[in-house]
């Protein structure tokens, strides 16, 4: 099934990057959005308004699968990580091998293993999937990719420029995002490593949690320069361990997204960590955000990744320390600059 020119585009998955995502197809094709919520599709294809915006009128609304996987042969999903997999499972008596999909989200998938027991269980590859694999694993689908880059949403739909990756191992899926994705405000590398794309997207939200709590004790540039550059290192660490190179964590997809989401309050996970640091407990902020902070599941992945391959990895430690362990954010400032860090770059 070959995607025709202006085709019609799916996204699944009506959130805030899901609808960004739609914003920009929308630049170049018809665009038809998936919700599960009925107020939601009708809001959208009765007022062209969702999140407090006015959408684009190429972008249609449904909460039925079953059409996005009929009219689409190039669908976007974008969802949570912790809900991705059954997400996928839904569409996969819908797909065929015909079907391009490239997904926007940036975690990482424990298959059945539940998130509140990993600390008891010994995690290695076998048990973490990346969504390229678990789309892999679960549909017939071949021609697989994901989005990374510094792509704040909020900036987006401002108007704003910025860029992404298409990362993919089929030249198709590259050209197929281009091509749809593409505009005078959004420009698309490419990119044939797709599990360092996926590694770094996941793994930076860690070192944007770090971020957000040192600028909520009120620390400035130089101690938050020093966290990205070294959190950097940790996350080529980790993603070797699972098989990436360094290549994407120096581009676009890793230090180009680091930098944007561990610098901006308009970053999800940056402002949980601030907000952390002023007093207010996890299950207040998660409460009341509208949507996951995936860098509170992926560093409690990372941590018991580090723990399995002897991977020395102290921002990573600290920050699920201070989490889930109690400790105090001083504490670990104050155990991370004295730790014996010896050569500044040793991942190359």
């Amino acid at each position: 099934m070959k995607i025709k020119e202006k085709a019609l585009v799916g996204v699944v998955g009506a959130g805030s990057f899901g609808t960004t995502i739609a914003t920009l197809l929308a630049h170049n094709a018809d665009v038809l959005l998936f919700s599960r919520r009925k107020q939601i599709v009708d809001n959208i294809n009765e007022h062209n308004t969702h999140i407090n915006l006015t959408l684009s009128k190429r972008i249609r609304a449904t909460d039925q699968i079953e059409e996005i996987t009929q009219s689409c042969s190039l669908i976007f999903p974008v969802v949570p990580s912790a809900s991705f997999r059954d997400t996928i499972k839904s569409m996969s008596p819908l797909l065929t091998p015909g079907h391009i999909l490239i997904h926007g989200t940036k975690g990482l998938d424990l298959s059945d293993l539940p998130l509140n027991e990993i600390s008891h269980i010994k995690i290695s590859r076998k048990q973490i999937h990346t969504m390229s694999e678990v789309i892999r694993q679960e549909t017939p689908v071949l021609r697989i990719g994901c989005l990374a880059g510094p792509n704040l949403y909020r900036e987006i739909l401002e108007g704003q420029p910025t860029a992404c990756v298409i990362a993919s191992e089929y030249d198709e899926v590259i050209k197929a995002g281009s091509e749809y994705l593409a505009s005078k405000i959004f420009y698309v590398f490419g990119s044939y490593d797709l599990v360092g794309a996926e590694m770094a997207g996941a793994l930076k939200n860690i070192i944007a949690l770090a971020s957000g709590m040192l600028a909520g004790k009120g620390m400035g540039k130089n101690i938050q320069a020093m966290l990205i550059t070294r959190g950097l290192r940790e996350m080529i660490e980790i993603g070797r361990a699972v098989g990436a190179t360094h290549r994407s964590f120096l581009g676009t997809a890793g230090i180009g997204d680091l930098i944007a989401t561990a610098t901006s309050e308009k970053s999800r996970n940056f402002t949980f960590g601030y907000r952390f640091s002023q007093g207010e407990s996890m299950q207040e902020i998660i409460s009341s955000m509208d949507e996951i902070v995936e860098g509170v599941r992926t560093v409690q992945i990372a941590h018991q990744l580090a723990k399995y391959y002897q991977i020395r990895v102290p921002i990573i430690q600290m920050i699920f320390s201070v989490l889930f362990e109690q400790m105090e954010l001083e504490k670990a400032i104050q155990y991370l600059m004295r730790y014996p860090y010896l050569p500044d770059v040793d991942f190359i």
